[in-house]
């Protein structure tokens, strides 16, 4: 095989001074150009969101047209407030038994879904019937917030929006986390914690060609939420003095207790979904029976009620007492769990910011320690670390709904506590458990991929398998057969020509064929060859290696020198690259004591 034949495959491969800390390329400016419509829809779709659900409400239990805000909180229904929630679960199990199942649950995991296994590609059904019947499931009482209904909304359009031009399945995937961001972005007021939420729950990766993007469509919606919503905080406190270590161990306390209840959150909705699993009804009349218990809760307690932002705002403030953050904690938690497990549509966020600001309050009030509003602060932060595994975003969320900077460092102690108490404790999330009773499992730990860190230098033989191209297919093959360890140990063996110059490579496979032609014997291994040759290089790294494999659906590359494409330098096999694998793993397993100061072995 010439020189040239080989030197034009390098073209293929990456040069040592092309090698980046990132892999993106222009194509994120075309990505950010399409997040920027991304981010105005997004916002759109919040407004529309919200107006929807204010006006179920008012029609509901006001009986009348109206896109006023209302609270729930102070109001007695009677036996009219027991009604609406079943009226209103009974719509949702008819949209979803006849519309599409998707709109079931708090749409979190439907989007990690469609991101993971779906190419990013949400049918546009789900885009109307996802807001419409949250708005029904809140605006009839239903105890949830908005953020997981505008996820998978906002993320719906932006998949929508991507599948009009030629992208990729990843670009799909930056454009609906871009949406999903966009509608959290307008929903709450806050775009840092909407692009973490993106980071941490959402892209599945780290990379400037996917957070840039979402960035932008987070920020474009913040700045259009302001003429259709209003500017942020939405719960503004009082800033709270800078905060010592007696407040910050507090904090600590705060994150503890978070977490446990986080663990007894997830286990009771799943309690309550496996209960509803054994009744002997279709799950269309499941969101009926959840809206029953909605209704009764109500009359216990109204403030389990609907999104409750003006309890929040309480929580924050300091202004509810012992006694009534009890009755919240239990009630909401168990109105929660039961409808979140009959598969009725709405949000986790909202009913996790009062539990969690509930339990805070608690802690501050017992051990008079501060304001508890500010430990709700801290609870809240918390609730949402551990529940959802985000603790990022937990303590920036809070940050951005307050603009409280001092009760930063608490935020940032209760929210990692909690995600400390629910990685020991829990094996997955309450987002990820529903996917993985449908039999699909997500790993929530990033790493950067020990192929992009490695170079083929690393891993290659450098004495790799060699015969001279006259050798005949016969000779080979008793060699193999004999167990000669200078080419029985590789599937295939690098051909040189009488100078030592790389020709060919021949195959196992390859030596078989001549082998049941019966020309073994007058065949030479160069004539039995593969004629197109791939090769790769010392100083590309693995994970191009492997791509080149894929490509070219082979198991083995000669390693050539780049200036001298014919000159042999070693040999990358399948066995090589899994030793680079299992080089990792045990760094992650193996226990040992290091050099220190010059000693050590």
């Amino acid at each position: 095989m010439s020189a040239s034949s080989i030197a034009s495959e390098s073209t293929a491969q990456h040069v040592t001074d092309r090698l980046s800390d990132f892999s993106t390329n222009r194509r994120v400016l075309l990505l950010c150009a399409l997040s920027v419509p991304i981010g105005i829809i997004g916002a759109f779709v919040a407004k529309v969101l919200l107006w929807l659900i204010a006006v179920f409400t008012n029609a509901a239990f006001f009986l009348r047209f109206s896109s006023e805000p209302v609270t729930l909180e102070g109001h007695h229904f009677g036996v009219w407030g027991v009604v609406v929630p079943v009226i209103g679960g009974l719509i949702i199990g008819l949209m979803a038994r006849y519309g599409s199942e998707k709109i079931r649950g708090h749409g979190i995991p439907e989007a990690l879904e469609a991101i993971l296994l779906g190419r990013s590609l949400i049918n546009p059904k789900v885009a109307v019937l996802k807001p419409v019947s949250s708005a029904v499931s809140i605006g009839t009482g239903g105890p949830f917030g908005a953020e997981g209904p505008i996820i998978m909304t906002g993320g719906a359009f932006g998949s929508m929006f991507a599948q009009l031009f030629h992208l990729t399945a990843a670009e799909r995937k930056t454009l609906l986390v871009a949406g999903a961001a966009a509608g959290m972005a307008a929903v709450f007021s806050t775009p840092i914690a909407a692009v973490l939420l993106a980071v941490e729950l959402l892209l599945f990766e780290w990379k400037p060609r996917s957070f840039i993007p979402v960035a932008v469509a987070a920020a474009v919606a913040s700045v259009v939420r302001v003429p259709l919503l209003g500017a942020g905080p939405i719960f503004p406190v009082v800033p709270h003095d800078s905060l010592g270590a007696e407040a910050l161990g507090l904090a600590l306390v705060v994150g503890i207790g978070a977490g446990l209840l986080s663990g007894g959150l997830t286990a009771l909705v799943y309690f309550w979904e496996d209960l509803f699993a054994r009744l002997p009804l279709h799950w269309m009349w499941w969101p009926a029976l959840g809206g029953l218990a909605i209704g009764l809760g109500g009359l216990i307690d109204p403030r389990v009620l609907g999104v409750g932002y003006e309890t929040i705002h309480g929580l924050m403030k300091g202004e509810l007492l012992a006694g009534a953050l009890i009755s919240l904690l239990v009630a909401k938690s168990l109105v929660w769990a039961i409808a979140l497990g009959s598969g009725t549509s709405g949000g986790v966020l909202a009913p996790l910011l009062m539990m969690g600001g509930s339990l805070g309050a608690m802690v501050g009030l017992v051990t008079h320690v501060g304001d508890p509003g500010l430990w709700a602060m801290v609870g809240m932060a918390a609730i949402m670390g551990g529940t959802m595994r985000s603790p990022l975003t937990g303590m920036i969320f809070v940050l951005e709904l307050t603009h409280d900077l001092n009760s930063l460092p608490a935020l940032m102690i209760g929210s990692v506590a909690a995600l400390c108490v629910t990685v020991l404790l829990l094996r997955r999330s309450i987002l990820t458990e529903k996917l993985a009773r449908r039999g699909q499992h997500i790993a929530r730990e990033y790493s950067v991929d020990v192929f992009e860190l490695m170079r083929v230098s690393d891993v290659m033989d450098r004495k790799p398998p060699v015969v001279s191209a006259d050798t005949t297919v016969a000779s080979l093959a008793d060699r193999i057969a004999r167990g000669d360890p200078a080419v029985a140990t590789r599937q295939g063996t690098l051909i040189v020509d009488a100078v030592g110059s790389l020709a060919g490579i021949v195959t196992r496979s390859d030596l078989m064929k001549a082998i049941q032609a019966g020309t073994a014997a007058n065949t030479t291994v160069l004539e039995a060859s593969s004629k197109d040759l791939a090769v790769t290089y010392a100083d590309v790294t693995l994970q191009d290696a492997i791509a080149l494999m894929l490509k070219r659906g082979i198991g083995r590359l000669p390693v050539v020198d780049r200036d001298h494409p014919t000159r042999l330098v070693g040999y990358l096999g399948r066995a090589d690259i899994l030793a680079a694998r299992l080089r990792r793993q045990q760094e992650e397993e193996r226990r040992e004591r290091g050099p220190i100061l010059g000693g050590g072995r």
